[in-house]
């Protein structure tokens, strides 16, 4: 008994003592099943997110700042390069406008008739898919567009992208559209397309086959000074009536010499998807009044 009296008297030995029985004692009462937070777990929880939400915010609104001023500068950056395309855009602008003046004044000069004014004022008609012909030898689609409203054999068909077909059949209320990617040159009844590039009009040459393999369309007679290249865009040249101006074809993708030698060839990949269509649209061009 009096080695217990001298052991309690140790007061460091006494204080850790007590300790230990209290951390034993919470740790019970903190493992146990319980339907709330203690009060002094309740203290403790929100003496740490105070704390935390002091030093959170204010960190937080100086990262915000430092990405703000991030995206200032990205701002500051594409504001430049807006003003850059606004001031080409303005001088292009007022080019467009100088040129168009001095071609209608050249019209009154040469005495242009109303027809030939109107050449080129084409309107576009949206034409709805009915079906599809995957035929490797007759690919062509229906359209609900007809007699009725006014299509005519030889039309241009096209979609947001490009060049699709020509009308080959009218119906009173549809009417059936052969596909470019069945042109032919040894079908009698294919023609080819007179084409250019949009970018350099010395560019000459008839679009007149596809290969189902490259999946790419055979631009031919392309005379050697010719100044094609990779990547121009291809579009119609408008000599006929059947291929309008200014339809977009495709792209170049390789330039070669031809069998002979004499002229180059081309692979033009088509511009238009030849797949999941829904709408497209049938190109008007102004009516040839009758002499």
């Amino acid at each position: 008994m009096l080695k217990l009296f001298k052991l309690l008297g140790n007061k460091r030995l006494f204080v850790i003592l007590i300790s230990l029985v209290m951390f034993i004692a919470l740790m019970g009462f903190t493992l146990g099943p319980r339907a709330s937070l203690s009060w002094p777990e309740k203290f403790m929880r929100d003496t740490v997110g105070f704390a935390q939400n002091i030093f959170y915010k204010p960190a937080g609104y100086v990262a915000g700042l430092f990405k703000d001023i991030g995206n200032m500068r990205d701002v500051y950056k594409e504001n430049e390069q807006l003003k850059i395309a606004l001031a080409q855009y303005t001088r292009e602008k007022a080019n467009y406008n100088f040129i168009e003046d001095h071609n209608k004044q050249l019209e009154v000069d040469l005495k242009f008739t109303q027809a030939q004014r109107e050449k080129f004022n084409y309107s576009y008609h949206i034409a709805q898919v009915i079906s599809v012909n995957s035929d490797v030898v007759n690919k062509t689609l229906v359209i609900d567009l007809g007699g009725r409203d006014g299509v005519k054999v030889g039309q241009s068909v096209i979609s947001v992208k490009g060049m699709v077909g020509v009308v080959s059949h009218v119906g009173n209320f549809t009417s059936t559209v052969k596909l470019i990617t069945s042109m032919d040159a040894k079908d009698p009844n294919s023609n080819g397309i007179a084409v250019t590039s949009m970018d350099n009009h010395q560019t000459f040459g008839i679009v007149e086959s596809y290969d189902e393999a490259s999946q790419t369309l055979l631009m031919t007679q392309i005379k050697q000074e010719d100044p094609i290249k990779k990547g121009d865009k291809i579009v119609s040249l408008g000599d006929t009536d059947k291929y309008p101006r200014g339809l977009i074809i495709g792209e170049v993708l390789t330039v070669q010499e031809s069998k002979f030698g004499k002229t180059k060839t081309a692979t033009i990949k088509p511009e238009a998807e030849f797949q999941d269509w829904k709408q497209l649209f049938v190109v008007f061009t102004p009516e040839v009044p009758q002499e």
